[in-house]
């Protein structure tokens, strides 16, 4: 099974889950639709549909229909997710666990994502119930109240508290995963990646999102218009008229204020100066060079410009990094101790890297 985007401009418009045969699974793909004129973003539509594709991929395995699915058998998901390698790179602080399969060995799935994938799974048979595709009321997925949760005080507390209708719930079926703590950069490498930021449109990209904790798609799509200068403050709105399909990820609107004056005054500096005068486009971000120099920046450029930036940052941070003997570390070297020396006292030249 494999998912199919279909573009529009570049723009994903709809999404489908076909099988090896090429034939769309009618079902997923009605739920898919729903769920575009629900006005979900397409991330979002994509990431519903590689999650549907491992449920039937185990009905496949199975030999079930999807409605056949039944409360037994989201047990037997679960076991069935816990083991399925993944071949996605994956960043990981310690060991992770690695599953042989005929391909090859692969990464396990992480527990964050086998949580995600039975959440669509739910969702996916909570609309067949209403669309009345599926034959029982109840979900296989089963809900189950949760009054141990309304009693954590770092929740969100309802106002009527326990007389409010709306009562906490939890999935039967789900996995145990650790909060992990945020792991901010060090502010030597921030020092380090703000020195590196030659262009002013970068500076005040990471600025915002750094200083005014804006997302990525945020930045991306603020106007002009949305810059208060005076008032040292920026509007963020819901907009979907991004040619190249950049979308916010919040529904909400907000106001950020930004206190620190070098956010404001390099966003100043970039309009000013380094901000095509020419364009007609309300978007504050443009490409700025080249044949599409008036055209706004996508979400994609954004991210291969950063991960530019970052792969020169670790350049430059292992150029400065030496040996216990005192000699520079080798540029593909990242072990700091002195086997890399040739001579006894561990004072000598590095050994070229093989």
């Amino acid at each position: 099974m494999r998912v199919v985007k279909e573009r529009d401009g570049g723009v994903v418009r709809r999404v489908r889950l076909v099988d090896g045969e090429g034939e769309p699974i009618g079902s997923v793909c009605r739920f898919l639709a729903h769920l575009g004129d629900r006005n979900f973003s397409p991330n979002t539509l994509c990431a519903y549909g590689y999650d549907l594709k491992y449920l039937f991929t185990f009905l496949q395995r199975e030999g079930l229909d999807w409605q056949e699915f039944r409360p037994p058998h989201a047990l037997q998901l679960l076991a069935f997710l816990r083991r399925v390698p993944s071949r996605r790179p994956a960043q990981r602080l310690g060991l992770a666990v690695v599953a042989d399969a005929r391909q090859g060995p692969g990464m396990l799935l992480s527990p964050a994502t086998v949580d995600r994938i039975l959440a669509a799974v739910a969702s996916f048979y909570d609309w067949a119930i209403v669309a009345e595709e599926y034959e029982h009321d109840t979900s296989p997925i089963q809900m189950r109240p949760d009054p141990a949760l309304a009693r954590v005080p770092g929740r969100h507390q309802l106002f009527m508290g326990r007389a409010s209708r709306q009562q906490p719930v939890r999935r039967v079926v789900k996995v145990k995963r650790r909060r992990r703590l945020p792991r901010p950069m060090s502010e030597p490498d921030l020092e380090a990646l703000l020195s590196g930021l030659k262009r002013l449109r970068d500076l005040a990209m990471f600025l915002l999102m750094l200083d005014g904790g804006l997302r990525p798609g945020e930045v991306l799509s603020l106007h002009l218009e949305d810059i208060s200068y005076g008032r040292r403050r920026v509007t963020i709105r819901k907009r979907d008229d991004h040619p190249h399909g950049v979308r916010g990820k919040s529904r909400t609107e907000r106001v950020v204020d930004l206190h620190e004056p070098r956010t404001l005054e390099a966003v100043s500096r970039y309009v000013m100066q380094e901000r095509p005068r020419e364009a007609a486009s309300p978007f504050v971000f443009l490409v700025g060079r080249g044949r599409r120099r008036c055209d706004p920046l996508s979400y994609d450029a954004l991210v291969r410009l950063f991960a530019r930036h970052m792969d020169g940052l670790g350049r430059r941070t292992r150029r400065r990094l030496r040996t216990p003997c005192g000699t520079p570390m080798p540029r593909r070297c990242g072990r700091a101790a002195c086997v890399n020396c040739r001579c006894k006292n561990g004072s000598g030249t590095p050994r070229r890297n093989r």
